[in-house]
């Protein structure tokens, strides 16, 4: 879901696997296709449009059915612009087989880096623009920020929750690279720290992305 550019659907495929590869954007659907297509990986992977909200109608676009997917990938976000993610369990519990995971990335509300990283530079707005009600209005999108127990609630009973990580809770957000460049050491450390203690509380509430791993029941 939401795939992109292709990327990871293109790694999937070279690891073995098929792929369906969907995203809501037009623009990027046709990417992701011309990337399969130089990896030669055309037979493994299908580019399809297609919205999360819309999950439901798989089996009228010709793909799978019930029960046919071993697993699911969410990368960086995709879910932040869905309005209720209690909306797509059951169509979502629907296409995985009983065991399958859902690996789900997700921006979440709370991030120190961003609260300092704005004070610094006087964007008091910005600092705290994921704790806005309602979420933040981008170009047509709405983005909304949930937390990891309330996207666990949203999700069961279909799915347990078998581990949850960060991804950027120690290491600096993207927009600091520039300066966080300047030390690369620090940065070397900070990495291998994170990866050591990803799933060690609070680092998973306070990261710029969780990733969520579920099991379908």
């Amino acid at each position: 879901m939401n795939c992109g550019t292709g990327e990871d659907a293109v790694h999937l495929a070279r690891l073995g696997a098929r792929v369906l590869a969907t995203d809501v954007a037009a623009a990027m659907v046709e990417i992701a296709r011309a990337k399969v297509q130089r990896a030669g990986v055309e037979s493994q992977v299908r580019v399809q449009r297609l919205a999360w909200e819309d999950l439901g109608s798989l089996g009228s676009l010709g793909c799978m059915g019930e029960g046919a997917f071993d697993g699911v990938l969410s990368n960086f976000g995709g879910l932040n612009c869905v309005a209720s993610i209690e909306s797509i369990r059951a169509p979502l519990a629907a296409i995985l087989r009983p065991g399958a995971v859902a690996m789900l990335c997700i921006m979440g509300p709370l991030v120190p880096w961003e609260w300092l990283w704005y004070l610094i530079h006087g964007q008091p707005r910005r600092a705290f623009r994921r704790l806005r009600p309602g979420g933040l209005l981008w170009h047509d999108a709405r983005i909304r920020y949930p937390s990891i127990g309330s996207v666990r609630r949203a999700l069961c009973p279909a799915f347990r929750a078998l581990r949850v990580s960060a991804i950027g809770a120690l290491l600096p957000p993207p927009y600091a690279g520039a300066c966080a460049e300047r030390f690369p050491r620090l940065l070397e450390r900070l990495d291998t720290w994170e990866r050591r203690w990803e799933a060690m509380p609070p680092l998973p509430w306070l990261a710029d992305h969780y990733l969520l791993e579920l099991e379908r029941l």
